[in-house]
């Protein structure tokens, strides 16, 4: 089923290439609708060589503030382009928080994890200790909520994009 739907996929791609090629008076909402057909493909918008050129200028366009493109025969939705240049692995949350310094981003874990003994302290009341015993397997161990630098994203820029019958997609830029 897969090779079928990716054989649809790349002759539907080609067809409308071929197509752009060949008409010498281009249709606004072409170069909108390739871009939805190889944004709809679950390998990633790049995987196929024809939809490299129109992926890429969407990067370019949208990179520069321009709306997302437009394609009449496709019920799609695009939300505003967003910023977000920091991420976190698998397992921790981005947090922001605002100090002296300006707004500071960290990655904080979402469940406590083993840390070293030393870094444990027994809870007293009312006291905000971040780090605690606990009994895993019978053993105890010293855990607690771990902060990590965020990576820098190289491609911070996102558009949120919702096709029919697809589902939704982040693409970034």
């Amino acid at each position: 089923m897969k090779n079928l739907l990716i054989s649809v996929f790349l002759s539907t791609i080609s067809a409308s290439s071929a197509y752009l090629v060949s008409d010498s008076i281009a249709r606004a909402d072409d170069w909108g609708c390739e871009v939805i057909l190889c944004l709809s493909n679950p390998g990633g918008a790049t995987q196929y060589a024809p939809c490299r050129p129109p992926i890429h200028r969407l990067w370019r366009e949208l990179a520069r503030g321009h709306a997302f493109p437009t394609c009449s025969s496709v019920g799609f939705r695009a939300s505003r382009p967003r910023y977000e240049p920091y991420s976190c692995d698998e397992g921790f949350r981005l947090t922001t928080r605002s100090s002296d310094r300006g707004n500071e981003a960290s990655c904080v874990s979402t469940a406590p994890q083993t840390v070293s003994n030393s870094e444990c302290h027994y809870e007293r009341a009312g006291s905000a200790i971040s780090s605690r015993w606990d009994h895993l397997g019978g053993e105890r161990q010293c855990r607690r909520y771990v902060t990590r630098r965020p990576k820098v994203r190289s491609k911070p820029h996102f558009v949120d994009v919702t096709i029919d019958v697809i589902g939704r997609q982040r693409v970034w830029c």
